[in-house]
């Protein structure tokens, strides 16, 4: 047995001694002591507790894969997350004033995907325990909306019907305005017999729409979402924020950098999460890679009463960034690239100068690495807002405020 101090806490959410050594489910300032191998100790004991630590609010979270920071105070977690994107900034020699965190609320993932498996007793449905494939059920999951909540008996009925025992279901459950949203991949392969089955179970569980590895089997009512004043269907595994409070959260933000803008660009623009609302004040151009998304947002903008126009364009911007004659007719920037970050893109935009941009970002390491480049492009970073809406994940999500120097 060894004891270790833990010093500070990894990106992954372990605690990290001395050495480096990781010790899952710990803070700074801890004391434990366990079996050390190759730089981890996977069953701590902890001598000394810290003064931030907490009982998890969830019975679950020993075992269950889906939260990992829950032993942590609400402060320390929120002091974290703010810290991690103060470090981000740091390592590029960027600094900014940050915005009080917004955190989403217990009980509020409008979003999530099951592990589901047929056993010889019956069925398995929860989520995976941490680093393993053994599935944990999870009844009382203090994380999910309780309409995600009451699909734990849907999928068992899809389980029964549609499941073999060789393999493992992950079935993606949305909630969108009208009802659940359900996407499975893993199961048996689609004959007619199965597809009249589960779109039976479809209709009997009163689902808004099933798809089955990609292909949607039933439709009994579009699951739209809500941005603004328009509602979009969107594709199958379309992208969505986790939360209505964390797109609350985004949106506000974004929408005090836009300003009175009359002409804004919004570069990765999904289904219209930003788009649409910004649709409220002024013209849009929505440019997204996936043709489905943006032909999902431009569905939702014609049903719509009282937009501005917005035209939509499908184009990989990586590969094929907007160049500065094309950025120079707007007033504004939206820029929610995914965890990669914007690189090639921010390039052009450091070209372009446009007067404003609002950076919404999902990895501090990448906005950092863009932030810094638009600084050096004669930009300040006004402020930062960030946005845990992944509660008692190690999952951290922001916006900056981007504005010329010379403005």
């Amino acid at each position: 047995m060894e004891q270790v101090t833990i010093e500070r806490l990894g990106h992954q959410g372990d605690g990290i001694a001395p050495g480096p050594v990781f010790v899952p489910g710990t803070l700074p300032g801890e004391v434990v002591e366990g079996e050390i191998s190759g730089g981890v100790m996977t069953a701590p004991k902890i001598v000394t507790p810290a003064e931030t630590r907490v009982k998890p609010p969830c019975r679950h979270a020993k075992f269950c894969g889906g939260c990992t920071l829950q032993h942590a105070s609400d402060d320390f977690v929120a002091g974290w997350k703010v810290d991690v994107v103060r470090k981000a900034l740091g390592a590029q020699g960027v600094g900014t004033d940050f915005r009080p965190i917004e955190t989403s609320p217990r009980q509020s993932r409008r979003r999530a995907t099951f592990a589901a498996r047929r056993t010889k007793k019956g069925t398995l449905v929860g989520f995976h325990g941490r680093a393993s494939d053994t599935i944990v059920e999870i009844p009382d999951c203090q994380l999910l909306r309780p309409e995600l909540m009451a699909a734990l008996p849907v999928i068992e009925a899809f389980l029964t019907e549609a499941a073999s025992r060789k393999g493992t279901l992950a079935v993606t459950v949305t909630l969108s305005v009208v009802g659940l949203d359900v996407a499975v991949t893993g199961g048996k392969p689609l004959d007619g017999p199965l597809q009249m089955v589960l779109a039976q179970l479809t209709e009997a569980h009163r689902l808004a729409r099933l798809t089955w590895e990609g292909e949607v089997i039933a439709l009994r009512v579009p699951p739209a979402q809500r941005f603004g004043a328009a509602q979009v269907v969107p594709p199958p595994g379309a992208f969505l924020q986790a939360t209505e409070e964390g797109e609350a959260a985004l949106w506000a933000a974004t929408q005090e950098i836009v300003g009175n803008a009359r002409r804004v660009v919004d570069l990765f623009a999904g289904c219209g999460t930003f788009s649409l609302p910004l649709a409220e004040r002024a013209e849009v151009h929505a440019v997204e890679g996936d043709r489905a998304m943006t032909a999902a947002l431009e569905a939702g903008w014609r049903k719509a009463q009282g937009l501005k126009r917005v035209t939509t364009e499908a184009r990989d911007l990586f590969r094929r960034p907007l160049m500065p004659d094309e950025l120079k007719r707007f007033d504004a920037v939206v820029l929610d690239p995914p965890r990669a970050g914007a690189e090639a893109q921010v390039e052009e935009l450091a070209e372009a100068k446009p007067p404003v941009i609002a950076y919404v970002s999902c990895n501090p390491v990448t906005f950092a690495r863009d932030a810094a480049r638009l600084i050096a492009a004669g930009y300040r970073l006004s402020w930062v807002q960030v946005v845990d809406q992944f509660r008692w994940s190690t999952h951290v999500e922001l916006v900056g405020s981007f504005t010329r120097t010379d403005m």
